[in-house]
């Protein structure tokens, strides 16, 4: 077929990265590998088959959401004004054909579908082949996104440029008559700092604890270790941070705050997360190594319960709250290895309550906020709306637990030896009772954060609480004057 004089009727668009923010098969292999973890040993073998069989293969085995999926809107609604001009839109992707008939569907705009099958991988130049067959020669104008576009925009009557570098439009220029431009929202600072989840880093300061309650914070080479044992598990912890994210997406999507982090709202790549991720961790390791062999374990024992809890206890009622309290005493006792520090019952019982406690906060607010939104479960988790009385009450009762520990633990032998002021300890019991009380509050009212140690950060009543203890500490271990 020769070339059209006239601007083509139809408008063929590109899937992955152009119509949507996101592609459909780094997608659709998380999600496999969330739903069923055995697949990443199969994955490889599929691949060898070629790219468009992979394709195929993961999508008969897990059938993407594609309701949840970020969708470039503002490029959507384009194409409806379009269509309504009387324009053919069709949809031409390298995306499975079964992925790419669920997006029409739930879109409603495309006339026709065109997609990889199980023997053609539609992408470049298999692509643009397809197109000059059905509409001939520049008889079609194409919107894409990326150097493989680079093909097919060659054969287009016109080039719809959508989430493109400027290099790439300046490459796209040389080969096409560019018609449109649609420009991506650059990457900012602020959203790798949410992805790596930095605020986090706070609860690492666990591991300065051990030193702490031993009344060692004026040995600097201990202080040195910790600040280094410090960064080897938060590096840890962002990396576990991106990779639950990243298994995570569609339960999050379907979250009314967690579908704005990140990687759910498509501010970031799936493709930047999966390559980030084994960086961060790679540095903790070779951070712990240095710390020491004994640490280097713990570390390694958090990182395959944090990747258990992704995979498997996040979806199990009350053991995944359990798993949470569990990760927040490893990260005391790793600080106590680090510098070779041995732990009391006391401080292990009473890390274990009250981080239970918290554990409980956050599946509560969580489910609370399930519950405003008119949901009556909590999608990825074990939980229905209908069990957050019954979290609250286990988690209140888990609070005044460990207060009940620092109550035993004051007729200690250990308290008379380490403090000045023992006396002054049993301050802690009332300000401890208060904090607890106020957490649950703030909860009950749906005023709590989804992580409990962010809100206590922020929280002017949970910092007068930190300040006051700190104030009473220093009075029962040096004897100064409040």
């Amino acid at each position: 077929m020769g070339s059209h004089l006239h601007s083509p009727q139809t408008i063929a668009v590109d899937l992955d990265g152009t119509a949507l923010l996101t592609d459909t098969l780094h997608e659709s292999v998380l999600a496999l590998i969330r739903s069923k973890p055995i697949y990443i040993f199969v994955l490889p073998f599929w691949l060898v088959r070629g790219i468009a069989y992979l394709k195929l293969k993961v999508a008969k085995h897990h059938a993407l959401d594609v309701t949840t999926l970020p969708y470039n809107i503002s490029f959507i609604d384009w194409l409806r004004v379009e269509k309504a001009s009387g324009k053919e839109i069709v949809l031409c992707t390298a995306a499975n054909d079964r992925v790419a008939e669920a997006v029409s569907k739930h879109l409603d705009l495309f006339d026709h579908v065109i997609a990889s099958d199980a023997n053609t991988n539609l992408k470049g130049a298999n692509k643009r082949n397809e197109l000059e067959k059905r509409y001939g020669d520049k008889g079609y104008d194409y919107a894409g996104n990326g150097r493989a576009d680079l093909e097919v925009w060659a054969g287009a009557s016109h080039a719809i440029v959508v989430n493109a570098s400027g290099a790439l439009q300046r490459k796209v220029s040389k080969v096409a008559s560019i018609s449109h431009i649609f420009p991506s929202d650059p990457i900012a600072f602020l959203d790798w700092l949410r992805a790596l989840r930095i605020h986090q880093w706070l609860k690492n300061f666990l591991l300065f604890i051990p030193i702490l309650a031993a009344q060692q914070l004026s040995d600097g080479q201990s202080i040195f270790i910790l600040l280094v044992a410090f960064f080897s598990f938060s590096f840890c912890a962002s990396s576990v941070y991106i990779t639950n994210d990243l298994l995570d997406l569609e339960n999050d999507r379907r979250h009314p705050r967690k579908k704005y982090r990140p990687f759910a709202s498509a501010k970031l790549p799936i493709s930047l997360g999966v390559l980030i991720a084994p960086i961060l961790i790679t540095l903790s390791i070779v951070l712990g190594k240095f710390v020491g062999k004994e640490f280097l374990v713990v570390l390694i024992l958090y990182l395959l319960l944090t990747v258990l809890y992704s995979l498997v206890f996040k979806r199990i009622v009350l053991v995944d709250c359990l798993v949470l309290a569990t990760l927040y005493t490893v990260r005391i006792i790793a600080g106590a290895v680090a510098v070779s520090l041995s732990l009391s019952f006391w401080l292990l019982a009473f890390s274990v309550f009250i981080f239970l406690s918290l554990a409980l906060v956050k599946r509560y607010s969580e489910l609370i906020v399930q519950a405003d939104a008119g949901k009556s479960v909590a999608h990825g988790r074990g939980y229905v709306v209908s069990d957050a009385s019954l979290l609250q009450t286990l988690g209140v009762s888990s609070g005044y637990i460990s207060v009940l520990i620092i109550a035993l633990y004051m007729h200690s032998e250990t308290v008379k030896s380490l403090y000045v002021q023992p006396i002054a300890i049993w301050l802690m019991l009332p300000i401890l009772l208060f904090w607890v009380s106020w957490m649950w509050l703030k909860a009950t009212r749906g005023e709590m954060h989804d992580d409990p140690i962010v809100f206590a950060v922020r929280d002017k009543a949970s910092l007068l609480v930190a300040a006051l203890m700190a104030i009473v500490f220093l009075y029962a271990a040096n004897g100064m004057p409040i």
